[in-house]
């Protein structure tokens, strides 16, 4: 695992969905966090939302960022957890064209490490619609980190070896890099 120096980066148009009843733009670390690291990392923040954890809004707000012609990639934090309210995985059913399960699998992977089996609480997924790529992480700031620091930062950069994410986008169709 490497950066390909002699590529250039390409940055990305990153939306980012936090999904909540109870998180507000003061409040939500998670968020907050994904927004900092994505333009630490030189992608750019497009757009930053709250939806409340309701299949029908998650699915709405995802559907207009899915229509987005520059909107690469979606982050969602929480609601990936197993009580009532938690729906992300169901709104992700209703969009996504082709599940990514090396995403959810890699992220338990990594978070047992760290929390042990409270892991196996978790269902982070991924996958993509549209021509973009939809990731859904847990709701704590934690397990936003361990996403983004471990597995994100480098499967977004176009320099990473031996592949990652953001060279496949151009040519999933309905890319917005694909039209760039």
């Amino acid at each position: 695992m490497s950066i390909d120096t002699n590529r250039s980066f390409v940055p990305l148009h990153i939306a980012v969905c936090t999904i909540s009843d109870t998180r507000t733009l003061e409040n939500d670390t998670s968020g907050l966090f994904l927004c900092e690291a994505l333009q630490n990392s030189k992608h750019i923040l497009q757009e930053r939302k709250i939806i409340r954890d309701d299949v029908h809004e998650i699915v709405r707000q995802l559907n207009i960022w899915l229509d987005h012609d520059e909107i690469d990639i979606i982050l969602c934090t929480g609601g990936t957890g197993l009580t009532d309210r938690d729906v992300t995985p169901e709104a992700l059913e209703r969009v996504v064209d082709k599940w990514i399960p090396g995403f959810g699998e890699l992220f338990r992977f990594l978070s047992f490490q760290k929390i042990g089996t409270s892991t196996i609480q978790s269902r982070s997924c991924a996958g993509s619609a549209k021509g973009k790529i939809i990731f859904a992480l847990p709701g704590s700031t934690s397990a936003c980190r361990d996403a983004w620091n471990d597995i994100l930062v480098y499967q977004l950069d176009i320099r990473h070896r031996p592949c990652n994410f953001a060279e496949i986008l151009p040519r999933m169709k309905g890319s917005a890099l694909s039209r760039k």
